[in-house]
């Protein structure tokens, strides 16, 4: 199959990449700008503007990963936006996507954050220890040699070798499997995050007898966090009944709920 994305094509994401961080929000982090990033392709393959504004409401959800990490990333969904045909192949871009932030993020960190820049960062530090002016620019250049090239290089494999992996069989069984398991892996992220983000616990008490039973510890051997999956669950159908127009409505709800609770003890 003919790719339909152009070296120019290409070059303009990767141009559109550099600014992915400048919108981050606590709300969906990078995907605003990851959104700008991909609109190009978007507007390419969706000519009708309400099949566009669909595909950008899609890749506005959460989305975080490393810089690095952001372009392999994008150049897998702009791939996976010129294959797919159906709804549900649709829905697994944003699934691949979500599977893959995580892996990459640590990957993008181990080697790039908490690896080269130490070492770079090493060699600048000693030759401006010396009074040389040549540390910093040498940091600059060494960490945007592998920064830069890691972005454009990463964006041209993951669209080419997206575009080889997808075309390999004549139907859409092998999208649809593995839109089946980025979808267990994004569960299981966004599972995590729950766990490790929300946490509530109430303090309340039940007398049984001469005994005092401790309700977070009952609730613990049961299924640590339970508070938090519960509450998270609950937010979720109220954003989701609301196609998320309230969320700024239900933010203050929760945290006039949490100070209610707080002043009768309950948590």
């Amino acid at each position: 199959m003919e790719k339909q994305l152009t070296k120019k094509d290409l070059n303009k994401l990767f141009w559109r990449l550099q600014s992915v961080r400048v919108t981050l929000n606590y709300e969906t982090m990078q995907a605003p700008g990851f959104m700008r990033a991909i609109a190009p392709v978007l507007q390419k393959f969706y000519p009708d503007k309400e099949d566009l504004a669909e595909a950008m409401k899609r890749h506005n959800t959460f989305y975080n990963s490393h810089v690095v990490g952001n372009a392999i990333i994008l150049g897998i969904s702009a791939a996976m936006e010129e294959i797919t045909t159906t709804p549900e192949d649709k829905e697994g871009v944003i699934a691949l996507k979500t599977g893959l932030m995580g892996p990459l993020a640590g990957i993008g960190d181990s080697l790039l954050k908490f690896t080269w820049v130490p070492i770079i960062g090493s060699i600048g530090a000693s030759l401006a220890l010396n009074g040389s002016i040549l540390g910093p620019i040498l940091m600059f250049v060494l960490f945007n040699i592998v920064n830069m090239g890691g972005k454009y290089f990463g964006l041209v494999y993951g669209y080419e070798k997206g575009i080889d992996f997808f075309t390999k069989t004549e139907d859409n069984t092998i999208i649809q499997r593995i839109s089946s398991m980025a979808n267990v892996v994004g569960l299981m992220v966004v599972g995590s995050m729950i766990a490790s983000s929300v946490k509530i616990n109430t303090i309340l008490e039940i007398s049984a007898g001469e005994n005092v039973i401790q309700l977070q510890e009952m609730l613990d051997t049961i299924m640590p966090n339970f508070l938090g999956l519960l509450v998270t669950i609950i937010v979720y159908n109220v954003l989701k009944k609301t196609s998320g127009k309230h969320s700024a409505l239900i933010i203050i709800s929760i945290m006039a709920i949490s100070v209610l609770l707080k002043y009768l003890g309950v948590i």
